[in-house]
């Protein structure tokens, strides 16, 4: 994927204000948001151009070619299916320059009759995102002269799958419930690792998945916000933070979650990463406009002319914001998706001679997961995990 550091560090520092008010759990992309930011921010003027300026993190009259270029890059990605869309009015005449800034084949038309236009916008969800997310989560009003929305879907198999297994957490939020569990060991211990920040110590998984895209579990202390614990995966993306890695984590409670210890064993082993984890799968919807300052939409909302002046000479405001945003984390993969819309064992006791290092990581109470692609570091979705799967006995472990 070639994409800017610049670019990737404006996302991801988008994806750690979202994940700063990040309170139950959810699911978001700030992928999906950033490039229809950027695009307005090509186009707008005034007070709402340095606020657009400041949300997307790169300069408003190169806003529009980095949206253009994010785009592309992810296009690159295997598993990965992104789009951007753009319907108007046949009475909305835009200006050529910022037309031709989208990519080929995007402009749609907006007919005005409500229940056609939903039905093509809700089709363009559908299609885009391989049926995850059913509908486009704004609507085409009477009065709406354009809708600029952007989709992306994301399905990764593990390198290696989990074993399904009975998970019952003794203590914290998930206590007393029985949890569809996932358990696997690897001799991988670079995989997991404990990051000091200045909320406290983060436990981090990544697990890697085909394509280059992997999904990082993250388990603060118990006392971490969850925009704290996503605000560290994000630092740790930046390099910010110090990273007790795996081979070099004491014995005892090395991290939220972690316990390495010694344990006896019949034959020489090499140490050994052991991982339990509850699936989980969600949906959520956002109102960009309940935090608007947060995109840098504050003053483009305002119901005044002369905020887009590069888009159309019509006055244009954006009325509404939403992201549809859905994840799924099994044992055998990962998928997620998010449609935004502007609108706008054995035989006997044998002799134990020989005994190995354990890196022991349950994920047993609430915790944070970023989707992030593997080269760049750029994180693709990330959540707030609260209610994980139940487990059910009538399917048994598979």
């Amino acid at each position: 994927m070639r994409v800017t550091p610049t670019t990737i560090r404006a996302v991801n520092a988008l994806t750690g204000r979202w994940a700063a008010a990040t309170s139950g759990g959810t699911v978001f992309s700030a992928v999906g948001v950033w490039p229809l930011l950027a695009l307005l921010a090509d186009g707008a003027a005034g007070a709402a151009r340095a606020e657009l300026t400041e949300a997307v993190g790169v300069p408003a009259d190169r806003a529009a070619g980095a949206a253009r270029e994010l785009l592309a890059g992810l296009g690159r990605v295997r598993g990965l299916e992104t789009a951007l869309g753009l319907w108007t009015r046949r009475t909305l005449e835009l200006h050529e320059e910022w037309e031709a800034k989208l990519p080929v084949g995007a402009h749609g038309v907006l007919t005005g009759d409500e229940t056609s236009d939903r039905e093509a916008l809700d089709a363009w969800a559908v299609r885009r995102t391989g049926g995850l997310v059913d509908r486009m989560p704004v609507a085409a009003a009477p009065d709406t002269e354009m809708v600029l929305a952007s989709a992306l879907a994301l399905r990764t198999r593990w390198l290696r799958p989990f074993e399904e297994t009975y998970l019952a957490p003794e203590s914290g939020p998930w206590a007393g419930r029985g949890l569809r569990g996932l358990w696997r060991q690897s001799a991988l211990l670079d995989r997991i690792g404990v990051a000091d920040t200045p909320g406290g110590r983060v436990t981090g998984l990544a697990v890697l998945g085909h394509d280059a895209v992997d999904v990082h579990l993250l388990l603060g202390e118990v006392d971490m916000t969850p925009g704290q614990v996503l605000g560290a995966g994000i630092g740790v993306l930046a390099r910010t933070h110090p990273v007790v890695p795996g081979p070099r984590l004491p014995y005892g409670e090395a991290g939220p979650g972690l316990r390495v210890v010694r344990e006896p064993t019949v034959t020489p082993e090499p140490p050994t990463l052991d991982v339990t984890t509850p699936a989980y799968g969600m949906t959520a919807g956002h109102d960009l406009l309940e935090r608007p300052e947060r995109f840098g939409l504050a003053t483009a909302a305002l119901p005044v002319p002369g905020h887009f002046p590069g888009v159309s000479a019509h006055p244009l405001c954006v009325r509404a914001a939403r992201q549809s945003a859905v994840a799924r984390f099994d044992a055998r993969g990962f998928e997620a998706a998010a449609v935004t819309a502007l609108g706008v064992p054995g035989a006997g006791m044998p002799r134990l001679r020989w005994s190995r290092t354990t890196v022991r990581a349950v994920f047993d109470r609430p915790f944070g997961f970023l989707a992030v692609h593997r080269h760049t570091r750029l994180a693709l979705a990330a959540g707030w995990v609260t209610d994980p799967e139940p487990y059910r006995e009538d399917e048994g472990c598979h």
